[in-house]
């Protein structure tokens, strides 16, 4: 084996992708990229896309923090919730969601003012907004009902009803940055995240699938350790895989399944209806790599084990 740098997109959103990117940093033969969905309609990043019309900094903004050169101080800073400007309309948003909205309205550029936090919090790796135009996300389900909004598509799901289709409104199309970005990396890793609101839409802006059908690497996805809810009865880690092929245009060729659980955590999630997920029936020609990845406490991958799985298939499929 022959060692090489290799420049690797991951992409996602909401917390599972900074778990990823968060552990990947600290490997010195990769270049991370962090590709985020821009389509965050809820909390802090809903409400500053509404209040004052710059994008939604949410998953960009948690995503620099993972690649940041101290990223301990750097979440202690950008992620406390500012209090007692409520007249203001401040009151509640992360002083990193107001920072990056202020430098997106300062430079009139929202990749020029993700690439200046960059700077700032001395990131090891490069964050790639999907798209910079606005846009829903939206879902139908298979009772007939239609619903928008991120959150409102979670809740619906999560209660029982089971998405059939997702799109967004308006059509928007990928960022020309990603869209010359992505076809350079030797591999594409995606996931963990919510499945529908955070996996699905990054790839419906027009241009992603051609732009990800120039990799000429593998595709791996990292299926999330529960399911989300009623909505998801049945689905499965093969039920992942099929319906990412689908959103890619392409194979996955390497998915990395949960086996392990802290008893202890799986009955609380039980009350949220969410259960551990099965591998089920993966295709062939599609490698499944197997392992404990959630040893204690919330349900989140720990970070180096899930790194360490990662390098294990991009060193065996591009190294060896």
């Amino acid at each position: 084996m022959r060692l090489r740098e290799l420049n690797v997109g991951c992409f996602g959103g909401g917390t599972g992708l900074p778990s990823l990117i968060g552990g990947l940093k600290h490997n010195p033969w990769l270049r991370v990229n962090a590709v985020v969905t821009m389509f965050d309609s809820g909390g802090s990043s809903g409400a500053l896309r509404d209040q004052l019309g710059v994008l939604p900094p949410g998953d960009v903004l948690r995503c620099a923090l993972a690649l940041a050169g101290n990223e301990v101080e750097a979440r202690r800073i950008l992620l406390t919730r500012l209090s007692g400007f409520e007249h203001d309309k401040l009151g509640g948003h992360t002083g990193g969601n107001l920072l990056l909205s202020m430098m997106e309205q300062y430079s009139g550029d929202f990749l020029a003012a993700v690439d200046g936090l960059r700077t700032l919090l001395d990131c090891v790796g490069r964050v790639w907004p999907i798209s910079v135009e606005q846009a829903t996300v939206c879902a139908s389900y298979e009772d007939g009902s239609t619903t928008r909004g991120e959150v409102e598509v979670d809740m619906e799901q999560s209660q029982g009803r089971r998405v059939s289709r997702v799109w967004l409104e308006p059509e928007v199309s990928i960022h020309a940055a990603a869209a010359a970005a992505i076809p350079t990396f030797d591999a594409v890793v995606i996931g963990p995240g919510s499945f529908y609101t955070s996996l699905v839409p990054i790839f419906l802006p027009t241009g992603v699938r051609e732009a990800v059908a120039a990799v000429n690497g593998p595709i791996v996805l990292v299926t999330n350790l529960l399911t989300e809810g009623r909505g998801m009865q049945g689905f499965t880690a093969a039920t992942a895989v099929a319906r990412i092929s689908e959103a890619i245009g392409r194979p996955v060729d390497a998915v990395i399944v949960n086996t392990g659980y802290p008893g202890e955590a799986l009955a609380s999630y039980a009350k949220e209806h969410k259960e551990p997920l099965p591998v089920g029936d993966i295709p062939n020609g599609c490698d499944v790599i197997s392992g404990e990845f959630w040893p204690r406490g919330f349900a989140r991958h720990a970070r180096r084990r899930l790194a360490y799985a990662v390098w294990s298939v991009l060193a065996q499929r591009l190294l060896a």
